[in-house]
């Protein structure tokens, strides 16, 4: 009984963990530390198998890898610079916190932020750089769309990682 509440109360965690996502924090980290940890206290039960503990581990890194190289790819498939590239990835993060207080609605401010941030740095350091205003806002077009689908892949991989978890704990 007291291993199926702490599987219950695992599920539980990882789906506060799995919303968090969408605020732009590291919840498919959270419910891979949740998980791991469950799996390290009740070892002798085997709960959780090695490859599922691997499993999860590596699609938490793929969607941080996703997240990430969207953005820089999408720069780059618009014509963008390495200068047009950097400004992304750091309006990203700063634009995401920002957004978070700006517009405290829950999810949007988050979600609007990175994105916008990616589109004005990637925008800011290209025309600052010397390329036209219509190359500079392509580029910064292009890190905005990127940044938005790239959260919602990482997303998509932390509702994956959900799953295997939530199956795994009550699976025989």
């Amino acid at each position: 009984m007291i291993l199926f509440i702490q599987e219950l109360l695992l599920v539980l965690v990882n789906t506060l963990a799995l919303t968090s996502c969408i605020l732009g924090l590291p919840g498919n980290w959270l419910m891979v530390m949740f998980t791991w940890i469950l799996a390290w206290w009740q070892w002798d039960k085997q709960i959780f198998t090695l490859p599922t503990l691997i499993v999860i581990t590596a699609l938490a890194l793929f969607g941080e890898l996703a997240e990430f190289l969207s953005g820089v790819l999408a720069v780059r498939k618009a014509g963008g610079t390495k200068r047009g590239t950097t400004g992304a990835v750091f309006g990203a993060i700063l634009f995401a916190i920002c957004g978070t207080f700006i517009i405290p609605i829950p999810i949007i401010g988050s979600v609007a932020g990175a994105c916008f941030g990616a589109f004005i740095g990637a925008l800011a350091l290209e025309f600052t750089g010397g390329r036209t205003m219509r190359d500079s806002v392509h580029s910064g077009l292009g890190a905005g769309i990127g940044q938005f689908l790239g959260m919602n892949l990482k997303l998509l991989l932390g509702l994956v990682i959900w799953l295997i978890t939530a199956i795994a704990a009550f699976w025989p």
